[in-house]
C-alpha cells in the first residue's frame, strides 16, 4: 500500500543522497529554492517508509512561452523499488497538482538515462544534450499540461 503526500525538503535527502548524489555530502542534496513557499516536495510512502521523492519548483524557463511553469527536480526512487511504476506515479501526481494550480507547462533537465522514461509519459526533448557539472549529461524536456 503506497501513498503520496507533501513532505518538508529535509525529508527528501534520505532518498536524494543514495540515488542522485551517491558518495557525495548531504549538503549536495540541498537544492536552491528548496525552502521557498512556492516549492512543493512530494514523497511516496510504502508501509510507512519513504521510497520515492519528487520536487516541484515554480520556475520560469525563458525558452518556453507559457506564463505559468513548473520545474521538476530531484525525482528519485530508492534502487530496490525502481521499475515498479513509482516514478510514474510521482510525475503524474505533479501533473495533477499543476493542473489544479493553473500551471501550463512542466519542464526539467533529465539525465540521459531517464529520457526514455519521460518520453513514455509524453515529455519532449528540446535541443541538444548538455553537461551539468559533477552530475553528467542531461536533456531539457517539457510537456504542456
Amino acid at each position: 500500500m503506497s501513498n503520496i503526500k507533501e513532505i518538508p525538503s529535509k525529508e527528501t535527502y534520505i532518498v536524494r543522497q543514495p540515488v542522485l548524489r551517491k558518495g557525495k555530502s548531504i549538503e549536495s542534496c540541498i537544492f536552491e529554492g528548496d525552502d521557498l513557499e512556492t516549492t512543493k516536495h512530494f514523497g511516496l510512502f510504502e508501509d510507512g517508509s519513504l521510497i520515492g521523492i519528487i520536487s516541484l519548483f515554480q520556475k520560469i524557463n525563458p525558452i518556453f512561452a507559457e506564463n505559468n511553469q513548473a520545474q521538476i527536480r530531484g525525482m528519485a526512487v530508492l534502487e530496490n523499488h525502481q521499475k515498479k511504476g513509482i516514478g510514474e506515479a510521482l510525475v503524474k501526481h505533479c501533473e495533477k497538482y499543476c493542473n489544479a494550480n493553473n500551471v501550463d507547462l512542466i519542464w526539467f533537465n533529465a539525465r540521459t538515462a531517464a529520457v526514455g522514461f519521460y518520453k513514455k509519459m509524453n515529455y519532449e526533448i528540446l535541443g541538444e544534450a548538455f553537461d551539468i557539472k559533477d552530475v553528467g549529461e542531461h536533456y531539457l524536456m517539457s510537456k504542456k499540461i
